[in-house]
């Protein structure tokens, strides 16, 4: 019968001591908690890779855009050699020296216009008195007739028509001249103008084929530049994103009540250490609840935590109330 009951007994010890549910809870209780997790799995060492990635590509780029940059400002240097802008200014120069020349000329030849206008308009004005005379003396020569004038007035009015319509053709022909004269020098006036006109069109597409080159140049160095700037950038950023100070991540410190796994004292029963083994022998399973949870607390203050969490709280809570439970149960089969 006593055989019996020291089996009974030590069967219960033993489920009391392994399979008791606070024990099972305090060895959960030693996996690390959710928030610890994510923190591992987003490390700063990823976000620095990103981040370095990132830089590179961002130089590339940049480099690729001050390539380009570059290439536009040789071409634009090549069309704004000083061979091809010494050859323009050339052109203008020549052109310019056309446009002189026929600007005087023109005005050379619109000097005597006034003149030869007005010779015209004398030439007009002795034409129409010549006309004038010849009209007259034929309105009087029908009237004569009409009135039935002698021979002799009729013969005498014929021969002063025809004497007035020799003066009317020779005033005719002395306008004709006069106007043929100042139609030639317009003409000619026209001719230089013209001339100057189209000169001046070749100066001005010159001066704007030029002053186009000139600003692209400027452009593309402004361009060329700008690119420069922004590649020095874009190269400071990915050194600073490469360098050791960068690369290598900084240990942060966890915020108030999180748990910190890598440094997690081990839980009673632990096989990390023989110091910690749960007891199980009936005497150290008599241990108070306090002082497993004084010592619990002990070694979560040397763990370095300011304030334990909620997990270890619980945890020594548990082991307290599981050693009282134990302890009690013992006490009753003693008896």
């Amino acid at each position: 019968m006593r055989c019996r009951d020291e089996r009974h007994s030590r069967k219960k010890s033993k489920t009391s001591n392994c399979g008791h549910r606070p024990f099972r809870g305090t060895c959960r209780g030693n996996r690390p908690p959710v928030t610890a997790i994510a923190a591992e799995t987003s490390s700063p060492t990823g976000a620095v890779a990103l981040q370095t990635e990132d830089a590179t590509a961002a130089k590339e780029k940049a480099y690729a855009a001050m390539q380009e940059a570059l290439k536009n400002l040789e071409a634009a240097k090549v069309a704004a050699s000083p061979e091809k802008l010494a050859e323009i200014d050339d052109d203008i120069a020549a052109f310019q020296e056309i446009y002189d020349m026929v600007v005087a000329e023109a005005a050379k030849r619109r000097e005597p216009l006034p003149a030869m206008q007005a010779d015209v308009d004398a030439a007009q004005a002795k034409y129409d008195e010549a006309h004038n005379r010849t009209s007259g003396l034929q309105a009087e020569l029908n009237k004569a007739i009409d009135d039935g004038a002698s021979n002799e007035t009729i013969k005498q009015l014929r021969g002063e028509i025809m004497s007035a319509e020799r003066r009317e053709k020779s005033c005719e022909d002395d306008l004709h001249r006069c106007q043929r004269r100042l139609e030639s020098q317009e003409k000619r006036v026209q001719y230089f103008e013209s001339e100057a006109e189209e000169a001046k069109a070749h100066i001005d597409e010159d001066v704007a084929k030029r002053d186009a080159l000139l600003g692209d140049l400027e452009k593309a160095q402004a361009a060329y530049d700008d690119a420069c700037k922004a590649y020095e950038e874009a190269k400071a950023a990915a050194d600073k994103a490469t360098s050791p100070e960068i690369a290598k991540p900084t240990e942060t410190v966890p915020p108030s009540g999180s748990a910190q796994p890598a440094e997690a004292t081990p839980p009673v029963g632990s096989p990390a250490t023989g110091k910690d083994a749960l007891p199980s022998s009936t005497k150290q399973a008599n241990t108070s609840s306090g002082k497993q949870a004084d010592t619990t607390a002990g070694k979560l203050a040397n763990t370095g935590d300011t304030a334990p969490s909620a997990i270890a709280l619980v945890a020594v809570a548990a082991a307290g109330l599981g050693i009282t439970a134990t302890a009690t149960r013992r006490i009753k089969n003693s008896k």
